[in-house]
């Protein structure tokens, strides 16, 4: 018996945007695969981002990380469009490379305010690394209000 995979967590809180709609190629044109972003609150002065999936952080910034899954499917969630332009400032890292989270753990607490006041884009992109376009299943539509650590979506 097939094994059903868990659902990707939303990493914050916000509303959902098309793919197609993110300010960034990469993205918009799912270069690294398919999924859907979270618009936070630009207001927000602090946001704690969560693990999309339980897994190992094969890759962690301050701007952006990598969940892979016990399955071998890596999640990529983005803070904000050219954030790697703020070498790190206003980011706090609360885990590490190799680190091994559960679905729903704090990974990086950031100001969406202060990446707004900086001219930049607060939407975060959430990929399913290297997947197929049809993969993703129970996504929701654009403008759907999330919450952090509420399903976001299926891969399965």
């Amino acid at each position: 018996m097939a094994r059903t995979p868990a659902p990707v967590l939303c990493p914050v809180d916000g509303r959902a945007v098309a793919m197609s709609d993110v300010p960034d190629a990469v993205f918009a044109e799912e270069m690294v695969g398919p999924g859907i972003a979270v618009q936070p609150d630009e207001a927000a002065a602090s946001l704690t981002a969560l693990a999309p999936v339980a897994g190992v952080v094969t890759t962690v910034h301050p701007h952006a990380f990598v969940v892979e899954d016990d399955d071998g499917r890596s999640v990529l969630v983005h803070l904000g469009i050219d954030t790697v332009e703020l070498r790190g400032e206003g980011f706090t890292v609360h885990v590490a490379a190799q680190q091994r989270v559960t679905a729903g753990e704090r990974v990086i607490t950031w100001s969406p305010a202060a990446v707004a006041a900086g001219g930049r884009a607060t939407v975060c992109p959430v990929v399913a690394l290297e997947a197929d376009a049809g993969a993703l299943a129970d996504v929701p539509a654009p403008g759907t209000a999330l919450t952090a650590g509420q399903p976001l979506l299926t891969w399965g």
